[in-house]
């Protein structure tokens, strides 16, 4: 027997998603910028133009299936599916076609259970076609909610489509996973990021240096969200924006900062540089994590013989690794000077 299904009148209340939710109030100057230029359709998505391409034909030959976005944040994940969402209902009919849900929200078994079957189970009085459900940022779920889902994507698929997205895939089961098309979002190019940027830097009068723009692009390592960010609170700080600025607002080690790191570690004694280490990081508000995520491309530039990178390398992982379990940075601090001491050592015995 097929399960009897309900009628709904009366839209669902969109959920709040943490700035990711596809209705916002007018008002524009009191947006953040990251909503205020968010790509309202999929012809203004300024990369991943392979995954735009494949899902325009989907849409276009009316056979979506169950879609797995994945990826690095600020790739346009979001951005994507909720254009989609627009093209397929238009804005009338978004409250009532389409069910986001994300991290602000509980999404254990129960909802699986209750909310999304009761949303993907009933019809809607002036819409026909396929509903759509929203799982953002799902690697977040429980394994046993995750099951759930697996069942009831299984029960409405010839109603509604699923679309979830996450930042590691790994998290999703692979249950899960088969039964969506996935779709890899990478970085976006640096290309990409300069011409969205010059648009937004001219539209909001944005007094920026290219070395400001430059360190700014650098930072965001292929993360729009983050470059707008960013961005913004420059704006709102600084009348000019140049290097310093853009540094010393993410609090993020300049060049300059990670050259005198390494210059005092090799030349200096060991006290000497840690102590110098320890009034820069003082003064400059830096964290540990930060300085040895740039201290690795510094390394890999530096003429040392091979044995002794490879060294250094690993001992930086190590650190990274001990860091992230929680060990304190003091310890670690006096470990990473210690590191570049030894390596000296192995330089020197080449």
């Amino acid at each position: 027997m097929t399960e009897s299904m309900d009628i709904d009148g009366v839209p669902p209340t969109p959920s709040t998603s943490k700035g990711k939710q596809p209705e916002l109030s007018t008002g524009g100057d009191n947006l953040p910028w990251v909503e205020k230029y968010r790509p309202s359709s999929l012809d203004e998505l300024v990369s991943q133009r392979d995954i735009v391409d494949t899902l325009q034909r989907f849409i276009d030959d009316g056979k979506l299936p169950h879609l797995l976005f994945y990826g690095p944040p600020g790739t346009g994940k979001t951005t994507t599916i909720l254009a989609i969402a627009r093209k397929l209902y238009g804005g009338k009919n978004m409250g009532s076609m389409v069910l986001e849900l994300n991290a602000s929200d509980d999404r254990g078994i129960d909802v699986i259970r209750d909310q999304i079957k009761t949303f993907a189970s009933t019809r809607t009085v002036f819409s026909s076609g396929l509903k759509l459900v929203i799982l953002d940022e799902a690697d977040a779920m429980t394994t046993p909610a995750q099951a759930a889902l697996r069942r009831v994507i299984e029960k409405y698929t010839k109603n509604v489509r699923f679309c979830i997205i996450c930042n590691y895939v790994s998290k999703i089961i692979p249950a899960v996973q088969s039964r969506c098309t996935r779709f890899r979002f990478a970085p976006l190019r640096l290309s990409d990021i300069n011409s969205r940027l010059d648009m937004i830097v001219e539209r909001e009068g944005v007094n920026i240096s290219e070395d400001g723009k430059n360190a700014l692009i650098r930072l965001s390592a292929g993360d729009m969200r983050r470059v707008l960010n960013v961005l913004q609170a420059c704006h709102a700080a600084y009348d000019r924006i140049d290097c310093g600025e853009v540094y010393a607002c993410t609090g993020q080690p300049s060049p300059e900062d990670i050259k005198r790191i390494v210059d005092w570690m090799l030349n200096d004694e060991f006290h000497v540089a840690l102590s110098n280490i320890v009034a820069l990081k003082r003064d400059k508000g830096l964290a540990l994590q930060d300085i040895i995520s740039e201290l690795t491309p510094f390394v890999n530039n530096i003429d040392f013989p091979p044995a002794t990178r490879v060294y250094l390398l690993e001992q930086l992982a190590e650190i990274e690794s001990h860091m992230a379990v929680g060990s304190t940075e003091k310890i670690q601090l006096s470990a990473l000077v210690g590191t570049f001491k030894i390596g000296i050592e192995l330089a020197g015995g080449n």
